[in-house]
């Protein structure tokens, strides 16, 4: 089995050599379709030596990557295979050109994936399908020239250029400063992005497939998070950065504002994105913020978010009447001076109230 083009984002141009010297030996080659949309339009895993294939519909054919699924596509062989190939007795197109057994309840996969590629193959046409090829290849060339005064591209093929992803060395940045592959992939995650795939197929990379999809302005976007997060890591190599910033202080929890309108409470969670190379660590946060990651010191006095909601509920809160002082609480409630009322949950580890 092999995958084309190649996991380290190169097209193979030795690749018929190969499949070649598998068939003079009497083999068969199958060709992992994973990366087909650095292909679509432009060439066929067949007219290369592939004999068997897979082709996912995740990437090429707008199913979403990752999460453990869904791994559905057709499995596409040549003619001399069909006599090996799965059957099924409920099959429309005649169980009996197949004669294997059944691998699958549904003979062609599911039914909640598939009408999703099909409307997408549809809408897109063939000029559209192999457009989308040529924005995967642009884009991912278009981050490897600008990331790579910072970040080494490990493989390069023709004229310095990669397939649909390249892999970003960090190695050399952790000899350097000690901040990991992990450290930058969690510090990403303050600038909004998922850190793409860590350590495959090489220990000690970032493999970055940015596909079709990203517009030119979240392009950019990414670049200026990555340039940002080597800036903080020179500086902490250096001695004059904090070594929470980058490294054990990542990812910080996003501060949490609550609201309380009557008796309808609304929370709002946002992520504040740093400016490149202005890291905030955790000892900086705003106030108010969930120290949730387990790294925030047991001595910060600084108040919880639902401390912080609890005290902006209490000073909104309508006075209660005269009549209702002398009232039975809820239960998980105490009575406090003058027939103010606070809830269990708002009070801190000494039993008082925080702020009061």
């Amino acid at each position: 089995m092999m995958t084309y083009p190649s996991t380290h984002g190169v097209y193979e141009h030795e690749v018929r050599a190969i499949t070649d010297a598998v068939h003079d030996a009497g083999g068969q080659v199958y060709v992992d379709g994973a990366n087909l949309n650095a292909l679509l339009g432009y060439a066929r895993f067949g007219d290369f030596g592939g004999d068997v294939s897979h082709l996912n519909l995740h990437k090429t054919f707008c199913i979403p990557h990752g999460g453990g699924g869904p791994g559905v596509g057709p499995v596409a062989a040549k003619s001399h295979l069909a006599p090996f190939l799965p059957g099924h007795a409920m099959s429309q197109r005649g169980a009996a050109e197949f004669a294997g057994t059944p691998v699958s309840a549904a003979p062609f996969g599911s039914p909640s994936i598939l009408p999703i590629s099909w409307a997408y193959v549809r809408m897109m046409g063939a000029d559209g399908l192999r457009e989308a090829t040529g924005a995967a290849v642009l884009a991912a060339n278009y981050l490897a020239a600008r990331l790579a005064e910072h970040f080494p591209v490990l493989y390069r093929g023709d004229d310095g250029l990669v397939a649909h992803e390249c892999i970003l060395d960090l190695r050399p940045l952790t000899a350097a400063t000690g901040v990991t592959v992990d450290d930058v992939a969690k510090r990403l995650v303050d600038y909004g992005f998922h850190a793409p795939t860590m350590s495959f197929p090489v220990p000690g990379t970032l493999m970055v497939e940015p596909t079709e999809s990203e517009d030119l302005a979240e392009l950019d976007r990414f670049v200026d998070a990555m340039v940002g997060i080597r800036a903080e890591a020179d500086r902490v190599g250096a001695g004059s950065g904090r070594s929470r910033t980058t490294r054990s202080g990542t990812p910080r929890t996003p501060p949490m504002r609550w609201w309380a309108s009557g008796r309808t409470r609304t929370r709002e969670r946002r992520r504040s994105t740093p400016s490149p190379g202005r890291a905030r660590s955790p000892g900086r946060s705003r106030p108010g913020s969930a120290a949730s990651t387990g790294r925030r010191s047991a001595a910060s006095t600084r108040p919880t978010a639902t401390a912080t909601w609890c005290a902006r509920a209490r000073r909104r809160r309508p006075s209660r009447k005269p009549s209702q002082r002398g009232s039975r609480t809820a239960q998980g409630t105490r009575r406090g001076p003058a027939g103010s009322r606070r809830s269990s949950r708002c009070r801190g580890s000494s039993g008082r109230s925080p702020g009061a």
